[in-house]
């Protein structure tokens, strides 16, 4: 089984493609033509994976999914959020997000946070959600090389280690 992802993020296809089981191939939208800028409008998770998967379905005809996913910190009332990948402001860098995100949180000790993704799957006949939550903590620097976004301060809970320095295997459980 072939599914489009509607993505081009490289790390984000990696981590699906490991998750999945043998025989489904995830190939991303750039594979199939589509090399769009998908805009994310909607302001949640789910607006915005549905959105992302319902353009690449209405371009290609091809099964497709998508996600959306945001780092919720309990101090800070669920932000990042949706805003995840743009929350240091234009323009996007992933180490500028987590300097805001650590500045923000200095002094705190409630470092409680969770990631929370919501997928998106469309076909001709059918639009499916489904969510996953990580929960964990915030660490108070940066540990690993590995993953991308927000891995090198989330620490899952039950690992004393961060996202960025697991294996994708590792990072599956």
């Amino acid at each position: 089984m072939k599914l489009v992802f509607a993505s081009g993020n490289k790390n984000k296809l990696q981590e699906i493609q490991a998750a999945l089981p043998a025989g489904i191939e995830v190939v991303s939208m750039r594979d199939v033509g589509v090399n769009e800028e998908i805009p994310e409008t909607t302001g949640t998770l789910e607006g915005n994976a549905e959105q992302k998967a319902r353009f690449v379905f209405e371009k290609t005809g091809l099964p497709c999914f998508s996600d959306d996913t945001g780092l919720e910190i309990e101090a800070l009332n669920g932000r990042p959020g949706v805003d995840s990948a743009i929350y240091a402001g234009e323009p996007r860098s992933n180490e500028r997000n987590i300097e805001r995100v650590l500045k923000e949180m200095e002094g705190q000790t409630n470092r409680n946070a969770q990631f929370r993704s919501v997928f998106c799957y469309c076909t001709t006949h059918e639009t499916h959600y489904f969510e996953g939550i990580v929960k964990g903590k915030l660490g108070i620097r940066i540990r690993g090389a590995d993953g991308f976004g927000y891995d090198g301060i989330f620490h899952p809970h039950g690992n004393s280690r961060t996202f960025a320095e697991m294996t994708l295997e590792e990072k599956k459980y």
